[in-house]
């Protein structure tokens, strides 16, 4: 089966900041784990919601996300809270790369990023609550998917712009992020606050012109311009230069300078970036990414993929490094030859997860998202189940961010988990793939 993903021709327009209530679309970025090598343009739905408490076989990891509260309005959306012990800030950063085009531009343009930095903050009562996504991006993901204006209101996140690292921290291990194909990085947050919460700088990232919509400073908005039938090979090729770009960035940061193209102020206490200690986790092609982007930068120690399904020579190259492999309900190394072929060649520590009950697309924010309002996204009982499976909602994120948790404070923290060595009587939905 193909990605899809309706082309949209060269848009760069200047939107002006809004306000007022904003409507949440069907999201794309998530794509069947099963898609050909061949990538178009027709957006695909993305879909999932949150997680009930549960009790952890350790302490440590202890997670204490609850169901959702009642929206406090008609249409008003939520994300599930951080489980963490620190507040969570965050900062936009857009980035330049002058060593290289674009590749989805005709013409010599540079490229260009925006991401998001997710960190443990302190005084965070005293900044702003920041929004899943920037107004202009939103206006597009609403209008392209003809959700009708107000049916819904996005959600704030519980990261706060601009918010001082919290210093008791200490040096601060990396993750990053990458979406699924057309997807943005607003899909990981509840992911990506979860782990900040922990004790993380999480970076999630927007691949440019990939990403359906990314804002740059001033409303200026890109879309979606890769080709049809552009090849899932050369896209993850394109993901991890980025991602490698990314990471130089996070060292300059490490060392004091500021890489925004804007100057935008970074927030106090950012210095603080653990250099030896990064691992990455994506979702859908955003998953497929991670082996491509540990084979061409040797800094990321650990990785993970959330129902990936892989392309490119990654695939078939040794990796020695960590890494998880977390699938839906019918979808494993023993379903996907990339799967069967990519772990043969694993040479580290190597886990497969699957997630009973689960869909593929379980495994980014329209999971809390869709249920909240299913009428406002035109989805049926039936659909709903067809988008995210039989499993809770709640609980599926919550697992999520529990074996997610577990696997990089493992890999990176050297902090053990009982979780990983086995199935957990307090997690029954995780059968470990033999």
């Amino acid at each position: 089966m193909k990605h899809a993903r309706r082309r949209h021709s060269r848009l760069r327009t200047r939107v002006g900041g809004t306000t007022g209530f904003l409507a949440l679309a069907l999201g794309a970025g998530v794509a069947p784990a099963t898609a050909a090598e061949k990538t178009t343009n027709t957006p695909m739905t993305t879909a999932a919601t949150l997680d009930t408490a549960a009790t952890l076989d350790t302490a440590a990891s202890l997670d204490t996300a609850a169901s959702l509260d009642a929206a406090p309005a008609p249409g008003q959306l939520t994300l599930p809270a951080p489980t963490g012990r620190y507040g969570v800030g965050t900062v936009d950063l857009h980035l330049r790369d002058p060593t290289r085009t674009d590749p989805w531009m005709p013409g010599q343009q540079p490229r260009e990023l925006m991401v998001t930095l997710w960190y443990p903050a302190t005084h965070t009562t005293d900044y702003p609550a920041a929004p899943w996504m920037q107004p202009a991006a939103a206006a597009h993901f609403l209008a392209s998917r003809q959700v009708p204006p107000g049916a819904v209101t996005l959600p704030t996140t519980a990261g706060h712009t601009g918010a001082p690292v919290d210093r008791r921290a200490g040096e601060l291990p990396v993750l990053l992020y990458s979406p699924g194909l057309h997807g943005n990085r607003a899909q990981g947050t509840s992911l990506a606050q979860d782990l900040a919460s922990r004790g993380y700088l999480v970076v999630t990232i927007d691949h440019t012109h990939d990403a359906g919509e990314v804002e740059f400073p001033g409303g200026r908005l890109e879309l979606n311009t890769m080709p049809p039938g552009s090849h899932s090979s050369d896209t993850i090729a394109v993901r991890a230069a980025d991602t490698r770009f990314v990471i130089d960035q996070l060292a300059a940061i490490d060392r004091g300078d500021n890489p925004d193209v804007d100057h935008k102020q970074l927030p106090h206490g950012l210095a603080r970036v653990d250099m030896d200690r990064i691992g990455m986790f994506g979702a859908s092609l955003g998953g497929g990414t991670v082996p491509a982007a540990m084979q061409v930068d040797s800094r990321i120690r650990a990785g993970a993929n959330l129902d990936g399904q892989l392309f490119g020579p990654a695939i078939t190259q040794p990796l020695n490094r960590p890494f998880l492999l977390f699938s839906s309900q019918n979808h494993n190394r023993n379903s996907d030859r990339s799967w069967a072929k990519f772990w043969d060649h694993l040479h580290g520590e190597r886990i497969d997860l699957k997630l009973l009950g689960s869909a593929h697309n379980s495994f980014v924010d329209n999971q809390v998202l869709f249920p909240q309002a299913p009428g406002a996204f035109r989805l049926t009982p039936d659909q709903l189940v067809q988008i995210l499976g039989t499993i809770d909602p709640n609980r599926s994120i919550g697992v999520q961010r529990t074996y997610l948790a577990a696997f990089f404070d493992k890999e990176l923290r050297h902090r053990h988990s009982s979780l990983l060595d086995g199935p957990s009587r307090h997690y029954p939905e995780v059968a470990f793939v033999r």
